[in-house]
């Protein structure tokens, strides 16, 4: 009993009290703790709270088809599936990963990459997309074993699809995934989301991509999803028509089969551009779920470069083509008239150098008419020497040559015009007189593209109007400038343009159809000065690189419907030859002359 007896130093009364203060203190400090949840971290845990309870859903928008100009389908959307998670549902997100790269066979670190890359634009418990594309057997396998895998989904969206393969793939190019490059520029992309890359659909993406839609869900304690509304819809892409003709396309590609060229067909009178050839090609399809890197060197590796767009980044001398400008400015300027004659004995001298024309034996008196029926080389070169090189260049320039033409294509080359100030500019050597003579016959280094000579050639037989290509049915007429020439001298152009299609000696009579107003300008443009051993072979005996280019522009008429159409073939060798064939291959597509599309 005394071991227990209470100390004289310690009043009973002090129990009880310590004992209050302390639980005081306890209550206070709750007090404190719930005053700082309740008030100063309401908001912060309330919002926690709804994004545990309520979470949002992207609902992907179909990006907009395209068509051709008969209504058939040539872009169109199928559905996609991609593996998504919800990384705050995951237990061990790094598990989750190595499952799903052994469930889609994706790299494990690119996945990680990836994921990293996501998680800075998603929101927390978001589905985030980590593989974009996985075929419907990973699907089924995935959905098998998910249930062991929480935060893990499979995304169905909308996939693109190229049903015409590789026949409009220089028009339409392709959609891929966005690069990092693009995910920094536009807020709007999505990790794993594609965009267009090439053709129209980089073009027009704005129009064609659509806006993507918002979802938001209730779930349970269990994740289980109870309820959902909408709280935007996604609004699909522009649906687009092209202009362009399926059966005239197929006829291109078919005339150009086993050759790298290119053609287009423009309506004359609109501008509208009614086939895009580009030979070789390639298949989109290859590019949307990603392409891998053994077919895209085999691709760019390809000595026919299957991926340039020939009609538009295609920049070649343009041969004797370019006689039909010469004409135009010798005419407009008064350096000639129609009945203006020069001799050509085969051959022309400036100063102590000769150029020969390509008869070896000469035109003899040769006159407009005749200059351009024929293609007389020596014709043109007095022409030229009369002009003087600026003339020419700045009646080039406005014929809309050396600009780019502004149809609804990216990477599109301008081609040159050059001129003595350019030439002292770029290689700081002053202009001689063989660089004129040079560019009288469209060669040296003037260079165009096949849509610049479509678009003057259009214009010759449209009033003069320089109208800008128009791949979309529905875009209006649009004049860029005019014609620098006279209604009279355009007449004696495209008259003469008939006689070389249908007058004895005239270099494209391959392309004349009964019944219908043909005119037509060959072009055989050097590659390189051929070597002496190679001058007086035919065209299969010369190595593919040292042969010419093969030229040939035209128009035709029949019942009020005027067309612009211009081939080319590259080392195709003689333009009448190799061009005139493809020419005529599209004007039986147009005109119902041909076999069945």
């Amino acid at each position: 009993m005394e071991r227990f007896k209470p100390s004289q130093d310690f009043p009973l009364w002090a129990g009880p009290n310590v004992l209050v203060v302390l639980c005081v203190l306890l209550f206070a400090t709750l007090g404190v703790r719930l005053w700082y949840l309740q008030v100063v971290k309401g908001d912060v845990y309330h919002d926690k709270a709804q994004e545990n309870r309520i979470r949002q859903r992207v609902l992907y928008a179909p990006r907009g088809v395209i068509r051709d100009a008969l209504g058939t389908l040539v872009a169109e959307n199928v559905p996609a599936y991609a593996v998504a998670v919800v990384r705050e549902e995951c237990p061990d997100i790094n598990a989750t990963l190595d499952q799903i790269a052994w469930w889609t066979g994706e790299d494990r670190q690119w996945l990680q990459k990836s994921f990293e890359q996501g998680k800075r634009r998603t929101k927390s418990f978001e589905e985030q997309v980590v593989v974009p594309n996985i075929p419907f057997e990973v699907v089924a396998r995935i959905e098998s074993e998910r249930h062991h895998w929480p935060g893990v989904s499979v995304v169905v969206r909308p996939k693109r699809f190229y049903p015409t393969g590789s026949l409009l793939a220089h028009v339409l190019g392709y959609v891929a995934r966005a690069n990092d490059k693009e995910l920094a520029q536009d807020p709007e992309l999505l990790l794993g989301d594609n965009v267009g890359k090439l053709g129209v659909e980089l073009a027009l993406e704005r129009r064609l991509r659509g806006r993507k839609g918002l979802e938001e869900f209730e779930v349970d304690a269990t994740g289980r999803e109870l309820g959902s509304h909408r709280l935007y819809d996604p609004v699909a892409g522009e649906d687009l028509h092209l202009a362009l003709q399926l059966p005239l396309q197929r006829a291109g590609v078919r005339a150009l089969a086993g050759k790298a060229g290119a053609v287009v067909v423009l309506d004359a009178d609109t501008g509208h551009v009614l086939a895009m050839v580009s030979s070789p090609s390639y298949d989109p399809n290859e590019f949307v779920t990603g392409i891998s890197q053994e077919r895209w060197n085999a691709l760019i590796d390809d000595p026919l470069h299957p991926m340039q767009n020939r009609p538009i980044q295609s920049a070649y001398p343009p041969g004797s083509v370019f006689k039909l400008v010469m004409a135009g400015a010798g005419l407009s300027t008064g350096a000639i008239t129609p009945s203006t004659t020069v001799y050509c004995n085969g051959k022309y001298s400036v100063g102590n150098r000769e150029y020969r024309c390509w008869r070896r034996g000469g035109h003899g008196k040769v006159d407009l008419r005749k200059s351009i029926r024929e293609s007389c080389d020596v014709y043109y070169y007095a022409l030229g020497e009369r002009l003087g090189a600026d003339a020419i260049s700045d009646f080039a320039r406005r014929c809309g040559l050396g600009e780019v033409t502004g149809v609804d294509l990216p990477h599109e080359r301008s081609g040159l015009v050059p001129s003595p100030a350019w030439k002292q500019e770029r290689f700081g050597r002053k202009w001689v007189g063989g660089d004129t003579i040079n560019m009288s016959i469209g060669q040296g280094y003037v260079v165009t593209t096949p849509v610049q000579i479509a678009r003057l050639v259009a214009a010759l037989v449209n009033g003069g109007r320089v109208l800008r290509p128009l791949l979309l049915a529905s875009d209006m007429p649009e004049e860029q400038g005019r014609l620098p020439m006279s209604d009279a001298t355009r007449r004696l152009i495209t008259d003469a343009m008939v006689a070389v299609v249908q007058e004895e000696g005239g270099t494209a009579r391959v392309v004349a159809r009964p019944g219908i107003r043909v005119g037509a300008k060959t072009g055989t443009a050097q590659v390189v000065k051929l070597m002496e051993r190679y001058e007086k072979k035919e065209t299969q005996e010369i190595p593919y690189k040292y042969r010419d280019h093969a030229w040939l522009a035209a128009f035709a008429e029949k019942d009020g419907r005027r067309y612009a159409l211009v081939a080319f073939v590259e080392h195709g060798g003689h333009g009448g030859s190799e061009a005139g064939p493809v020419v005529g291959a599209m004007l039986d597509a147009l005109f119902g002359l041909g076999e069945a599309p």
